[in-house]
Formats: C-alpha cells, sequence, structure tokens
C-alpha cells in the first residue's frame, strides 16, 4: 500500500526543487518519437509551477556506455517539453558541474531546468554518494516521480534522497497505488495473464503471484518451457532448457491456478508469411514452433478474464509483431478491454498491443515502468520508493 508522503505535503513557493522523472523515450534524428513518459510527468510539474517553485529535471535515456554519448542527449527533449509545457525549458549539457550547479542557482520562480542525462556520469549507476550529495547540493527539495526507475538504486533515483527531503510525484503514487492495491486487496477474481519469451525473467513472479491471484494465465515463449517440462515434445520452439525444472516446481505449486493454453498456432519458420496451422496441444512436429496461442485458448482465456474483479496483464501472447501470429495477443486485449475489472498492464510489448488495438482509454492503469512493475509484482521493495519520506 502506498505510505509516503507527496507533493501535497509540502510547501514549494519560491523553493528550488529537484524532480527525477522518466524521461526514457524514444530519440531518432533529433526528434522525440512517443512522448507518452513525458506527457505522464506533466500533472506533477504543473502543480509544482503554480505555486512559483522552480524545477531542475533529471532523468536517464537509453544506455550510454561509460560516459557522454551525442545520440543519447536529452536536449530533444528538453525542447519537446518546453512545447508541452507551453514554457522554455533551459537545458545545460552536464549531469553534475560547475555548468550544472550554476544554471540551477539562477533559477527564478517558475523557470525549468532540464540538466543532461544522469548516465554519463558513472557514478549515477554505482549510487556514489558523492554525486548524489552534489546533485542534492542544488535543490532544496528532492521528488522522484520516476515510477519507471524505482527499482534502481541509482544516484538520482535512491542515493540523492539521503541529503534531500525527498516526496512522490503524482505518477509514483498512481502507479503505486493501483499496483499496490492490485497485490494486497485485490477485487476478486484477481486474474494475472503473463507472456513474453522467458520464465526466467519472471520467476518471482509467478511465484508471487500464485500465492496471490486465483488464475494465473501463461501464453507466449515461456509457456514453451512448460509444455517441455509436462513432457511434450516441442519442435523447434523457443525452449529455456535451463528452466525446466523451475517450471515442473511452478507446475506442481500452481496446479489448480496455472493454465496453460489448450492449443496453439504453430509455423514452419519464423516469418510472417510462413504455413502455419492450428492444433491442439500436444507433440509439435520435428521443423515447425509454436507462434501463438490457439482459438479455443483466446476463448476460454477470455471467459475467465470476463469473470475477473481485477486483472494485471504482463508479456505478449505470441510473436505479435508479426501479424498473422498477433490474434492471441489482440484477442486478450479485447478481452480485458471489454470486462468490468480494474485492468492493470506493464510491459513495453502488453502495453504496445493495447495501443495498436486502439483499446488504451478502455484500460483502468497502463503502468509506465515494466521492470519495475515486474519487481512490485514479484513482492520486492523499490528502493527510490523506499528512500522517500513517510506519510506516517
Amino acid at each position: 500500500m502506498f505510505n509516503k508522503k507527496t507533493i501535497r505535503d509540502i510547501d514549494v513557493d519560491g523553493k528550488r526543487v529537484l524532480v527525477r522523472v522518466d524521461f526514457n523515450v524514444p530519440i531518432k534524428n533529433g526528434v522525440v518519437g512517443d512522448d507518452t513518459r513525458i506527457r505522464a510527468a506533466l500533472p506533477t510539474l504543473q502543480y509544482l509551477l503554480d505555486p512559483g517553485a522552480a524545477l531542475i529535471l533529471c532523468s536517464h535515456l537509453g544506455r550510454p556506455k561509460g560516459g557522454p554519448a551525442p545520440e543519447f542527449s536529452l536536449n530533444p527533449v528538453a525542447e519537446h517539453l518546453s512545447g508541452l509545457l507551453g514554457r522554455p525549458v533551459k537545458f545545460v549539457g552536464e549531469f553534475v558541474g560547475p555548468q550544472a550547479e550554476k544554471a540551477a542557482s539562477l533559477l527564478k520562480p517558475g523557470e525549468v531546468l532540464l540538466l543532461e542525462n544522469t548516465r554519463f556520469d558513472p557514478g549515477e549507476t554505482k549510487n556514489d554518494p558523492e554525486l548524489s550529495r552534489r546533485l542534492a547540493s542544488m535543490a532544496d527539495i528532492y521528488v522522484n516521480d520516476a515510477f519507471g526507475s524505482a527499482h534502481r538504486a541509482h544516484a538520482s533515483t535512491e542515493g540523492v534522497a539521503h541529503y534531500l527531503f525527498g516526496v512522490a510525484g503524482f505518477l509514483m503514487e498512481q502507479e503505486i497505488r493501483y499496483l499496490g492495491e492490485a497485490i494486497a486487496n485485490p477485487a476478486r477474481p484477481f486474474i494475472a495473464i503473463l507472456g513474453g519469451a522467458k520464465i526466467s525473467d519472471k520467476i518471482g513472479v509467478i511465484r508471487n503471484l500464485l500465492d496471490k491471484a486465483d488464475q494465473v494465465l501463461i501464453g507466449g515463449g515461456m509457456a514453451n518451457t512448460f509444455f517441455k517440462a509436462e513432457g511434450y515434445p516441442v519442435g523447434d520452439s523457443l525452449v529455456e532448457d535451463g528452466s525446466l525444472d523451475t517450471a515442473r516446481e511452478l507446475l506442481a505449486k500452481g496446479k489448480n491456478r496455472l493454465r496453460l493454453p489448450v492449443d496453439v498456432v504453430i509455423a514452419d519458420r519464423f516469418e510472417n508469411d510462413a504455413e502455419k496451422k492450428v492444433i491442439e496441444m500436444g507433440p509439435i512436429p520435428d521443423g515447425w514452433r509454436i507462434m501463438d496461442i490457439g482459438p479455443h485458448s483466446i476463448e476460454a482465456y477470455s471467459k475467465i478474464i470476463g469473470d475477473a474483479g481485477t486483472v494485471v496483464w504482463n508479456g505478449p501472447m505470441g510473436v505479435f509483431e508479426l501479424p498473422n501470429f498477433a490474434q492471441g495477443t489482440f484477442g486478450l486485449a479485447k478481452a480485458v478491454a471489454d470486462s468490468n475489472a480494474t485492468s492493470i498492464i506493464g510491459g513495453g510489448d502488453s502495453i504496445a498491443a493495447i495501443k495498436q488495438a486502439g483499446l488504451s482509454d478502455r484500460i483502468s492503469h497502463i503502468s509506465t515502468g515494466g521492470g519495475a512493475s515486474l519487481e512490485m509484482l514479484e513482492g520486492i521493495v523499490l528502493p527510490g520508493l523506499a528512500a522517500l519520506q513517510d506519510s506516517v
């Protein structure tokens, strides 16, 4: 449950506020592509600006190797954000240092400064205390609104909160409330849908959800490892042989709650125009591979979803980037949108599918953080959240 102070609990008039945002967005030829994450931060930024705060924003972008790289600069984001806020956004080409400190000290109420990519400084990912202290020295108050990075104990997400009074922004609060409530006190039946390629990425999530959910519906490449663990030959399907024992353990633990597809779409090649056919789940012929869940599985899963009180979904049901193998993912997207359940979707592929299907506005909550939402579903405490001030 959410038990942290938020920006409603602080007086920011005339204060310099350091805001950790998640502006890790696609940039091509110096132009922001999808600005969903930038827009998600606007309510927090506007709330702070209205009473006269001066904002110092920081974010990472991508994974630069060991130092500054022009293609990972946040400069294009400053220009884009300026248009969204309707006011200039200053930009400084360093994260911490003399230029950044001077620019921050000169900020007037209502002005906005975006610092350069936090990961251009190697101390960021090492959670270097000296870097955290220097970052904190530029501001009076710290706000963490970067849920997508809250599972990282980095200087700008966790370390800085040891030197400044830290509270949550609106996006962080919303994410934690939805995901926390889904785990701690869900409307039932509570249904979890888990897909994607690998069991190994989601072992902890499956284990935790088997204790909490009424049904866990499995699809995507990870289903193949469960099939092989059950003794089925799976042809040329993607399988994690190193996770077979884990799959058997999870099948035993969730014998009445862990659901696998009853039929699958198989293909003779990993191509959109491959020959394909639907088969009831059984031995997969050599030279063929599982590419999607089949129509009976879509129907069975959709019925379970239709009766749900809460649905959490992370990961596609098949190779949905190939249109001929997207029916499972889009079928479940429609079932989730049509249900009366509180619906929470996390993970880039699941979110992309919901957007492509034009169903985003019929989902209760679309999470901005894939890794962070998975760790919450696994029951792990997020360091970026833990470092903030408790509300009691």
